[in-house]
């Protein structure tokens, strides 16, 4: 167990830099920073999750390069990764409570959050 916290808190550290220096140089009057972050996370974690597959490799390097680095780097990538495996798995009403909650979900607990914590 200890080992794989340290795995993934290696991982999860690169990705954090890594997106911290992607929205310090990219973002200005407009996220592009978060935006080419997202959005490379979730190809990442695609070439991750099928050469992990594919190559049958251990669950350290999963739990490195998925769960640590991706996760680091984005959360947007696990949860179209989370999306996409109920979609390979026909799990429709699953997904579309998935995207539901988390989307609408999210900006609402954020606005709320800010607002509780701003007054």
């Amino acid at each position: 167990m200890i080992n794989n916290l340290l795995i993934v808190g290696i991982g999860g550290a690169a990705g954090s830099m890594l997106r911290y220096l992607a929205q310090r140089f990219f973002n200005f009057s407009f996220p592009f920073g978060t935006i080419l972050v997202n959005l490379t996370g979730c190809f990442l974690i695609g070439i991750f999750w099928a050469l992990i597959t594919r190559n049958n490799l251990s669950e350290s390097m999963r739990l490195l390069w998925i769960t640590g680095f991706c996760g680091g780097f984005t959360t947007f990538s696990a949860f179209t990764a989370e999306g996409n495996q109920m979609i390979m798995e026909g799990r429709w009403l699953p997904l579309l409570m998935y995207l539901s909650v988390s989307i609408v979900g999210g900006f609402i607990v954020t606005f709320f959050g800010f607002k509780l914590f701003n007054t």
